[in-house]
């Protein structure tokens, strides 16, 4: 039964994909002369400092493991773009965050509740030619780890095997915002590059949701091939000032 309703939610995951990917076209303003560029945000202290196991896009379940994560499904999509528009392709998004529990995969991370064993806390995709990511992973939730954060997933991209971007998607509406130690210091203009809403999947008995976070990066394609700052794997924070 349980191998039965693995094998279920992949199958529905890829449906999801599908249908994500149509509803991509109808992104509003994709074809204005300058989108607005997401802002970026710091990485954080608690990138994983061991990879998994499995590094796919689905987080949910590690491998051929039959227990699944603890939370609520979340199908993410989206697209990495130019300012103008243009799809970035073959670009490696990276996507890390705390399990249900509050605990990140890294040693330092780790809340007083344990962790779920079961999430694989981390995942990767290589953008196709339209510049379209997917990830299947749990919603995220609030968390103190020496400092509090609200709901977020952190977010990479990688060009040529260099870093050329870093951010956070941050859950619209959380009233916890104003006392999260790195969106308090960002202002409403940039936070509103990164925040987004978590809506029901159509026909889920189960309580999924989707999210959608086209991400612009400011750049024509061609600059995103050249030479950036950092590199896939390796953290660039400042461990001076605590920003996670």
């Amino acid at each position: 039964m349980q191998i039965t309703h693995r094998l279920e939610q992949r199958r529905r995951f890829l449906r999801t994909l599908a249908v994500g990917a149509a509803g991509l076209y109808t992104t509003r303003g994709l074809f204005a002369e300058q989108l607005t560029e997401t802002a970026p945000s710091t990485e954080g202290p608690f990138y994983p400092d061991t990879m998994p196991l499995d590094t796919d896009n689905d987080l949910l379940i590690i491998n051929d493991a039959i227990t699944p994560a603890i939370g609520t499904v979340v199908y993410l999509d989206g697209r990495i773009m130019s300012a103008s528009g243009e799809p970035i392709r073959n670009a490696f998004v990276e996507i890390w965050q705390v399990d249900a529990k509050g605990s990140y995969l890294h040693t330092g991370g780790r809340a007083k509740g344990g962790a779920d064993t079961n999430f694989q806390g981390y995942g990767r995709f290589i953008t196709d030619t339209q510049g379209r990511y997917f990830f299947r992973t749990i919603k995220p939730v609030s968390y103190t780890l020496g400092g509090f954060r609200s709901p977020h997933i952190h977010v990479a991209i990688s060009r040529n095997g260099r870093r050329v971007f870093t951010t956070q998607m941050a859950t619209k509406g959380d009233a916890t915002h104003a006392k999260d130690i790195v969106m308090s210091r960002m202002s409403q203009a940039e936070q509103d590059t990164i925040l987004r809403d978590y809506v029901p999947l159509p026909g889920s008995h189960l309580g999924e949701l989707t999210a959608n976070f086209d991400i612009v990066l400011g750049r024509t394609a061609q600059e995103i091939d050249g030479s950036f700052r950092g590199g896939v794997g390796k953290p660039v924070w400042d461990p001076k000032t605590f920003n996670q």
